[in-house]
C-alpha cells in the first residue's frame, strides 16, 4: 500500500461515525446496580432460609420499631430506614427495579455527581420509609426494595430531563432545571406524573402491574420518593444558567 493510499485510509476512517455502546451508564451506577445484585444473589444462592429471614428482619425497615422503647431493642432502628433499599424479595423485584434505575439514574447521577447521588439515594431512602411509617404507624410488615429511591430519582428528573423548549442533540443532563410553575406547564411532565400516580393507584387498590401480585406493593413509599425528588431536587442540583441561557458543557412489603 503506497503512502496516498494509507492517507485516503486514515482519512475515512477518520470520518467514520463511532460507535457508542449499548449501556453507556456511569461507574457509581454500575456499582449500584453490582451491589443489588450481589446481596440477592447472597439471598437465594448462597445464605439458609434463617440467615435470609435475619438478614430481612435486621435490615429490612418496620414501622413497628418506633412505638418500641429504645432499651426494648438493637440499632435496627437507626440504620434500616437505608438499608431496606438494598434488599429484593423476587428475580422480578430486583430486574424492574434495576431497569427503572437505569432509566433514572443515569441522568441524574451525570447532572449531580457520584457524591450528590449517595445522599440523594440515603435521603430518599429514608423519606420514603417515612411516609410508610406514617401512614402505617405500628405495623409489623416488613418493607425491602430500591423503588421509593427510584421514584425519588423519577421526580428529580421531571425537574430537568423534559426541557419547555427541546434542544435536539442536547444530553437531557444539560438541560436548564425548570421551577415547580414550568413543571406544571409542562405537557410531557404532567402526563409523565398522572401515568405514574396512576400506576401506583392501581398498586394501592390491588392491581399489581408485574408479576402474580402475590406480594403486596408499598405505593406510599414510592409516593414519598417521588415528593422528595420533585421538591428538594434543587438541594442538590448543580449550579446551571437559567432556562433563557444556554447551559455550560460539564408480609413482605416491595418498594
Amino acid at each position: 500500500m503506497d503512502d496516498q493510499s494509507a492517507g485516503r485510509q486514515v482519512n475515512e476512517e477518520e470520518h467514520l461515525p463511532k460507535r457508542e455502546p449499548i449501556f453507556n451508564l456511569p461507574g457509581i451506577l454500575v456499582a449500584t446496580l453490582a451491589l443489588l445484585a450481589v446481596i440477592y444473589a447472597a439471598q437465594t444462592l448462597v445464605l439458609s432460609d434463617q440467615a435470609v429471614e435475619w438478614l430481612l428482619v435486621t435490615f429490612g425497615f418496620i414501622p413497628a420499631r418506633y412505638i418500641m422503647p429504645l432499651s426494648e431493642q438493637g440499632l435496627e432502628w437507626l440504620w434500616s430506614p437505608v438499608t431496606y433499599s438494598l434488599l429484593h424479595g423476587s428475580i422480578e423485584h430486583i430486574l424492574f427495579n434495576g431497569l427503572w434505575l437505569m432509566a433514572f439514574g443515569a441522568p441524574v447521577i451525570r447532572r449531580i455527581g457520584v457524591a450528590r447521588y449517595l445522599a440523594f439515594w440515603v435521603l430518599s431512602s429514608i423519606a420514603s420509609a417515612a411516609l410508610h411509617a406514617a401512614l402505617n404507624w405500628g405495623d409489623p410488615t416488613l418493607l425491602i426494595g430500591a423503588s421509593g429511591v427510584i421514584s425519588g430519582l423519577m421526580g428529580a428528573a421531571c425537574r430537568f430531563a423534559f426541557p419547555a423548549q427541546p434542544r435536539p442533540g442536547m444530553p437531557a443532563h444539560l438541560n436548564p432545571r425548570l421551577s415547580i410553575a414550568e413543571t406544571f406547564r409542562s405537557r410531557t411532565v404532567i402526563a409523565f406524573t398522572l401515568f405514574w400516580l396512576l400506576g401506583n393507584a392501581l398498586i394501592a387498590v390491588g392491581v399489581p402491574l408485574i408479576g402474580d401480585g402475590s406480594q403486596a406493593i408499598a405505593w406510599d413509599a414510592h409516593i414519598g420518593g417521588f415528593v422528595f425528588g420533585f421538591f428538594l431536587f434543587p438541594l442538590f442540583d448543580r449550579a446551571l444558567p437559567p432556562s433563557d441561557e444556554e447551559p455550560e458543557e460539564p408480609s413482605v412489603l416491595q418498594s
